[in-house]
């Protein structure tokens, strides 16, 4: 059986630490963790099954013409990659109290790019909106997000739980 690979960044920090909750839910073992910040489009050729744990930052760093994050120099990496054949698991990290307007963007964003890249590309597990409290997301498409938003910042109770529920789901969808 090959490994997943589970993308994320920015490392040190939430996202990171979800990530590490994500592999331990799925199994230690079938899960590789790699830093965005050191992955290419190579990279994810390697495996048939990715996750992709993502942050989201306020809409004027998204919005100016330069950033310096791990994902803004790994998009152009996305954009490279073909995911036909492969499933797509994606969780993202957001604010809801300080960014309602635009929680968990980064998902969408992240969902468009892959779907620009591959637009048959199959992205696993959305997630129903009812347990959220927020605005507006770009994450959401056909009224669910694109996969797990979580909130460490004003929910991080309900951190594990959610992971380990939409687990069972992306272990699922990727035929554990």
């Amino acid at each position: 059986m090959s490994k997943i690979g589970l993308f994320f960044g920015p490392e040190k920090g939430s996202v990171h630490r979800v990530a590490e909750k994500v592999q331990a839910a799925i199994g230690d073992d079938l899960v590789e963790l790699v830093s965005v910040n050191d992955a290419g489009a190579s990279d994810l050729e390697k495996y048939d099954k990715l996750i992709f744990g993502i942050s989201t930052v306020g809409k004027e760093t998204w919005d100016s013409e330069y950033s310096n994050t791990d994902w803004a120099r790994f998009f152009p990496e996305i954009a490279q990659a073909d995911y036909a054949g492969k499933k797509v698991a994606i969780f993202g990290l957001g604010d809801h109290i300080t960014y309602p307007g635009h929680f968990v963007n980064a998902m969408g964003r992240l969902y468009r790019e892959i779907k620009s890249a591959t637009p048959d590309a199959e992205v696993v597990v959305p997630v129903d909106p009812s347990d959220y409290e927020f605005d507006d997301s770009e994450a959401l498409v056909d009224g669910k997000f694109v996969g797990l938003p979580v909130d460490e910042d004003f929910e991080p109770e309900l951190t594990d739980e959610r992971v380990a529920s939409w687990a069972v789901a992306v272990k699922a969808a990727f035929g554990l």
